[in-house]
């Protein structure tokens, strides 16, 4: 099959630190084109891919310093989509809505992944108004605010199997990600606090986020239970989950996916992560970590995380969540919008284990 991935250009593919959306489209570029899939992966400049790339941009916009407004290398990239759409049997958009009126008169070789949250107020005018493009959720609670929409499926994220079992030996809790208001840096540290243990946080801070860091996170870094390390590259973020006696999600917001649950579970390290979003579609409690409701059942949470069996955590987290079965849902919605055959959603796959 001749396919198209389309990814933003925030960061490059995969991205050289942090970076989820960019990281899931990387992993699954690779995977089609090991399954033997002709793949033009249309990404930033310093991307890496054994695909054919498109780049519309030198280098991640996040990462270039002349870059002043990622919306007008956006444009660019749509166009370039555009000029190339008869070369490809299927176009799988990663960047949110920006080729919906490009491709609207025409949808019938297009997919579109939404990978942000959906609880927006201006977002039911817009799937309205473009009822005829096929969507994908990543979760199915992702898909809560807006159920009636041209929804094709839910694909879980998949991960390929370079993840090493951790010892968890490490002696500290981990938090990774953002530094931001919905990702709750603050409950991490105080769970770490009231467990008397020490949390090291690997995470980045947009700009967007600088005064909510300086205002609520930076004092609280004093405390010498805290080490805030900044952000880290995947190959040092493998260690640092592996590590970890157990990964803390403290979310305030409806997460879409999280991707970090499934790399830490892939290290064999249990998640404690409170019932938010897609929390309860990924954690399974007593088996690859815990849900929790409140910073006093987070606590309570980590001495019976420390228990679980890693090797457990491990295989399970490559049973559901390989890259091999992420590709296998891909290509089966692919068939379906181009009508050749129905496609086999992952829940329908996990309700028959």
């Amino acid at each position: 099959m001749r396919i198209a991935q389309v990814a933003p250009l925030y960061e490059s593919c995969p991205p050289q630190l942090y970076g989820g959306t960019e990281r899931v489209v990387s992993h699954l570029t690779e995977e089609l084109v090991r399954q033997g899939h002709e793949v033009t992966l249309f990404a930033s400049g310093d991307s890496i891919t054994a695909a054919a790339l498109e780049a519309p941009c030198r280098q991640a916009l996040r990462l270039d310093p002349a870059c002043r407004d990622p919306i007008f290398h956006h444009l660019i990239l749509m166009n370039r989509v555009r000029l190339r759409a008869s070369q490809f049997d299927i176009i799988h958009f990663h960047a949110d809505f920006l080729h919906f009126p490009l491709f609207a008169a025409d949808p019938r070789r297009i997919l579109t992944t939404l990978h942000g949250r959906l609880d927006l107020p201006d977002l039911p005018a817009l799937f309205r108004e473009y009822a005829m493009m096929p969507l994908v959720s990543i979760s199915d609670a992702q898909r809560t605010p807006v159920p009636w929409a041209n929804w094709r499926g839910t694909v879980h994220h998949g991960l390929p199997d370079v993840y090493a079992l951790g010892r968890g030996d490490g002696g500290y809790l981990a938090f990774i990600g953002r530094i931001s208001p919905e990702k709750r840096p603050d409950r991490a540290i105080e769970i770490a606090r009231r467990a008397g243990l020490p949390l090291t946080i690997a995470a980045k801070v947009d700009k967007v986020d600088r005064d909510y860091y300086k205002a609520e996170i930076e004092p609280l870094l004093k405390d010498p239970l805290i080490e805030f390390i900044g952000e880290i590259s995947e190959d040092e973020k493998c260690a640092f989950l592996g590590d970890a006696m157990a990964l803390l999600f403290p979310i305030d917001w409806p997460e879409p996916f999280g991707l970090v649950m499934i790399e830490a579970m892939a290290n064999g390290t249990p998640v404690i992560a409170f019932r938010r979003g897609s929390v309860p579609e990924i954690v399974e409690p007593g088996i690859t970590g815990f849900i929790v409701d409140s910073i006093d059942e987070a606590v309570a949470a980590i001495p019976a995380a420390k228990a679980l069996d890693r090797r457990a955590i491990r295989r399970r987290a490559l049973d559901r969540f390989s890259v091999e079965r992420m590709a296998r849902d891909y290509v089966g919605l692919y068939n379906e919008v181009l009508g050749r055959k129905p496609a086999t959603r992952l829940s329908q796959v996990e309700d028959a284990d």
